[in-house]
């Protein structure tokens, strides 16, 4: 395997099951635990990144230095670090910072899984000029895009794609870890795996969980989550309960 994506470990709002999106959120102790465990899974399979994305947001950069240094023992890894706007999770717009079973109650399961989940469905939009609003924060200073309010899963796939060209290049060359969220991996998965926007609408990216691939110049081949099945199904159920009324802990 020569490319592997990381969701970032459970942040302090994914433990309070609330819509996050861009807001720049930590790690909680649980998510700095899962990043530590995703290390030595890597380290156990052989894989030394030579080079780490990131989006802009602290969990990702968080995550990846946790997984960076529990790879490294008492070595010192020269492993070139790399941040991207574009792997930043999708944008929530107003729902950012809502509890996800309240905004159910609030707006119904069916609304709220077309937020969630459909693959064309923006969320209300935050206020240009407001809190949730990123092109007035000076972290992307400078970007020089017009940065969005709020976003479908078929925008970050939009926004995606040129990015894993160039990560795809890069992983031909090199082996690749890229440390970034539920969505932004799941745009890639799209592309990579070649699912529809039917299909892609039941895929759950857990946190923590490295997935793996191979990629050469004329081929991808996907090689799986590395962990156990049942322990994987565990998690990715976790997340699709998450804004269900009748479900289990998310």
């Amino acid at each position: 395997m020569n490319l592997v994506f990381v969701r970032h470990g459970q942040s302090i709002w994914n433990l309070e099951n609330r819509f996050t999106g861009w807001v720049d959120i930590g790690l909680s102790d649980k998510g700095q635990e899962e990043a530590i465990q995703a290390a030595r899974t890597l380290k156990d399979r052989n894989f030394i990144p030579e080079i780490c994305m990131t989006s802009f947001l602290e969990r990702s950069k968080s995550t990846a230095s946790l997984i960076i240094e529990n790879l490294n023992g008492e070595d010192t890894l020269e492993i070139e670090r790399k941040e991207i706007w574009q792997l930043n999770e999708r944008h929530y717009g107003s729902l950012q910072g809502l509890n996800k079973l309240e905004t159910t109650k609030k707006y119904g399961e069916e609304q709220v899984h077309l937020w969630r989940r459909s693959f064309t469905t923006v969320p209300p939009l935050v206020e240009p000029g407001s809190e949730y609003d990123p092109n007035t924060n000076l972290v992307y200073k400078g970007i020089g895009n017009e940065l969005p309010l709020g976003e479908s899963l078929k925008d970050v796939v939009d926004r995606v794609s040129l990015t894993l060209n160039d990560i795809l290049e890069v992983s031909i060359k090199t082996n690749t870890l890229v440390v970034a969220h539920g969505n932004s991996i799941r745009a890639m998965v799209k592309i990579l795996d070649n699912l529809s926007d039917l299909e892609i609408v039941d895929v759950n990216i857990p946190t923590g969980i490295p997935l793996a691939y191979n990629i050469t110049k004329s081929s991808v081949e996907k090689i799986g989550y590395l962990e156990d099945e049942k322990i994987l199904l565990k998690l990715q159920k976790e997340v699709e309960l998450q804004s269900k009324l009748n479900g289990e802990e998310g």
